[in-house]
């Protein structure tokens, strides 16, 4: 089921009527074709199969892994022409992060959808860049931020010309381990901004530097975490999911095992039914 991701974020009615619930979904980093496709393929025949707009998500470089030896990604330009290669095949929208400002422009050739990390979301010249190259931007909230708190990261969005914005909630610190999701933050972030609001099933789950030199998680609370956001008020959802989590090079403890997929998305379709109605 495709719509464009930019068709989501400012509310497009469906042909049921009513806003569509969609999802981002994807391995935490780029790995070889042969998994990339294996993925993307999966995504979007759940997202026809379960009627929900799909976008397929994978980083090229992950650089604020917790231990220097941790592996990042395969960079900017074999990274960008391996999302090409899944956007092609598919035909989902992508979305992948961009650090700098200097990776803005030639990210925005590929990638229908910036993604700014939450750990750099106040970064002005990065917002600055990303909303000057006219795609869509989704700004993860900062773990220490307070959901109304986002309005500064969505201005500077919109005074570079960035006009479909998306907002990410993925917890907040509360200095014991854990992320803690406040369910109210989808209603704040929505009436503070005017943006659609998506929750990140898989970071909400993660436990900072549970496993000594990388993150933790708790990934048997993705499902629970995710309904109780959609009940809440969230538009979307993001996942990272993968065939085999264990062997994944980056935050595998975080992730859905992809068979897990479909069921997720049908639990959370029939919450946001119920909850329209």
């Amino acid at each position: 089921m495709t719509l464009e991701f930019g068709e989501l974020l400012t509310g497009r009615e469906t042909a049921g009527g009513g806003r569509s619930l969609f999802f981002i979904a994807g391995p935490c980093v780029l790995e070889d074709d042969s998994l990339n496709f294996e993925i993307a393929d999966r995504i979007a025949a759940v997202s026809e199969r379960v009627g929900i707009p799909a976008i397929f998500k994978a980083s090229f470089d992950k650089a604020n892994r917790s231990s220097l030896t941790s592996p990042r990604g395969p960079g900017l330009g074999e990274g960008l022409e391996a999302l090409r290669r899944i956007r092609d095949r598919t035909g989902l929208p992508v979305l992948t992060d961009v650090h700098l400002p200097e990776q803005a422009e030639a990210t925005a050739e590929v990638a229908d959808v910036l993604q700014i990390p939450a750990f750099l979301c106040r970064q002005t010249d990065l917002l600055a860049a990303a909303g000057a190259t006219g795609r869509s931007v989704n700004v993860k909230k900062g773990q220490w931020m307070a959901p109304e708190h986002m309005v500064g990261a969505v201005e500077k969005l919109r005074a570079a010309g960035a006009k479909e914005i998306g907002l990410t909630e993925r917890g907040t610190a509360f200095g014991y381990g854990r992320w803690i999701v406040d369910m109210r933050s989808f209603d704040v972030m929505k009436e503070a901004t005017g943006c659609r609001t998506i929750f990140d099933a898989s970071h909400a789950i993660q436990l900072p530097g549970g496993m000594g030199n990388a993150s933790g998680g708790e990934p048997r609370f993705i499902e629970t975490l995710a309904g109780a956001a959609v009940a809440a008020g969230a538009d979307g959802l993001f996942v990272e999911v993968h065939p085999n989590p264990e062997v994944a090079p980056s935050d595998g403890a975080n992730m859905l095992i992809l068979d897990r997929l479909e069921p997720l998305l049908e639990r959370c379709l029939r919450v946001h039914a119920a909850v329209r109605a």
